[in-house]
């Protein structure tokens, strides 16, 4: 790898894109643009210093204009990008009944249209010169869904199936296909969730779906603060995913996510999913005042 490897990062203002712009800084021999939506350049700027080989820009994901700003001006500077990693990503917390089709929109706009639309933005220069990476941040949501979970999980499925498609078809041409699935990660990152104009917490949410939020929202946050994975961790397995020369496509990244990996390969659905249904917080209790199953 050299300063012909040139490498354009999404979602840098938080998470594992900041701890891998953080890596990648060091890295002298890269070009780096790392790219985050205005709110965080601020914060970049400050913490980053650019220069010839490292730049700091704004991209909303969702923005069709912005994708095509971006991935021009590295075209004119360096060539065009040989690197993309596709972390960016958006996270909706509310049972699908109350997701509104503009609030499934954005969730796909941001998790799936985004990155499918930088990605065919940044093939034609890879196809050109006969090499590069696509690696696309997803999530072990991509593997095994949760409820109040669906809309995310769908949009991380959508991205896991079009990685697998692309894998084939980009093989021959040279071009190497991951996808990194985190699982659960020691972060504050479950403080950015999106909830739906339904399922907020100003709603004071009763009735049907109560116990639902009330017992998936502090599992997933205890999930989250006993995991040994940080940010940094799934950065530096990003770096050594740069790095390597023939990557394979599926990359679980933490243990959880190694666990569902292999639970799914072996073990039946039918079996599984019952097996994970009973591993939800006194799931027994959920909307029993509501239910007419006998």
């Amino acid at each position: 790898m050299s300063k012909n490897t040139v490498i354009l990062v999404t979602g840098c203002g938080s998470g594992i894109g900041l701890a891998l712009a953080n890596l990648l800084y060091k890295k002298m021999d890269y070009r780096v643009i790392i790219t985050a939506r205005v709110k965080s350049l601020p914060m970049l700027k400050e913490k980053f210093i650019e220069s010839d080989r490292f730049l700091i820009r704004k991209l909303d994901l969702t923005n069709e204009s912005q994708r095509a700003a971006v991935v021009s001006e590295v075209a004119e500077l360096w060539g065009g990008v040989t690197v993309l990693i596709n972390n960016a990503g958006v996270s909706y917390r509310a049972v699908v009944e109350h997701m509104s089709v503009d609030e499934e929109q954005h969730q796909f706009a941001t998790n799936y249209f985004g990155p499918v639309g930088l990605i065919r933005s940044v093939l034609p220069h890879m196809r050109k010169i006969g090499r590069g990476k696509i690696i696309n941040v997803s999530s072990v949501s991509g593997m095994l869904a949760m409820p109040t979970m669906g809309s995310y999980s769908a949009s991380k499925y959508a991205l896991e199936g079009l990685s697998e498609a692309l894998w084939y078809e980009l093989k021959p041409l040279g071009i190497n296909v991951s996808l990194i699935q985190p699982g659960f990660v020691h972060s504050k990152s479950f403080l950015n969730v999106k909830y739906s104009i339904l399922s907020g917490p100003e709603n004071d949410i009763e009735g049907l779906y109560a116990d639902y939020y009330q017992h998936m929202t502090p599992f997933i946050e205890r999930l989250m603060k006993l995991s040994l994975t940080s940010p940094n961790d799934i950065a530096v397995r990003i770096l050594k995913v740069i790095e390597r020369k023939n990557p394979p496509l599926w990359i679980p990244a933490t243990l959880d996510a190694q666990v569902f990996y292999y639970l799914r390969r072996f073990i039946p659905r039918r079996i599984l999913l019952n097996l994970l249904f009973s591993a939800l917080p006194n799931v027994r209790k959920w909307a029993r005042k509501y239910t007419n199953s006998a």
